[in-house]
């Protein structure tokens, strides 16, 4: 067995770019968003997206698939048909999603803003200290870092 130590010379690859290797293309996102529903089907799916040809659906699901972010169910062995639904780390997901989302609704357009369902006012994203209780303002600061 040959075990290749990284180079020096090339940085390793940010949180960032490890979450957008594995679902940083648009129609994956538009997918795990589509999913957070619950599970659905192939054409379900692909009439949810209006756009998506549906090799790309599939291609994306099989990628989605490999990064344990989606799992298949068949429920019909012939033809082969699968029913599709967001794994633990899939629904992982659901905040970075909705912060997206979010953050494009505020762009303009007619995008609507994610809002309370019972009062209906635009909900606002806070980050959080869970050990010391308190809310830690992101003003660029290093008051939040990777570890």
């Amino acid at each position: 067995m040959v075990v290749v130590e990284p180079s020096p010379d090339v940085p390793s690859p940010t949180p960032l770019a490890e979450a957008l290797a594995r679902v940083g293309d648009r129609w994956m996102l538009l997918v795990v968003d589509a999913l957070l529903g619950g599970p659905r089907r192939f054409n379900d799916l692909l009439g949810d997206l209006p756009g998506l040809a549906s090799n790309i659906l599939s291609q994306r699901l099989r990628h989605l698939e490999r990064e344990g972010v989606v799992v298949a169910t068949p429920y019909s062995r012939r033809p082969p048909r699968f029913v599709y639904d967001l794994t633990a780390s899939g629904r992982e997901l659901a905040g970075a999603v909705r912060l997206l989302a979010q953050w494009g609704a505020g762009r303009g357009g007619d995008a609507a803003a994610l809002a309370h369902q019972a009062c209906g006012t635009p909900m606002d994203t806070r980050w959080w200290c869970p050990t010391c209780a308190q809310v830690v303002d992101d003003d660029g600061g290093d008051e939040m870092r990777f570890v």
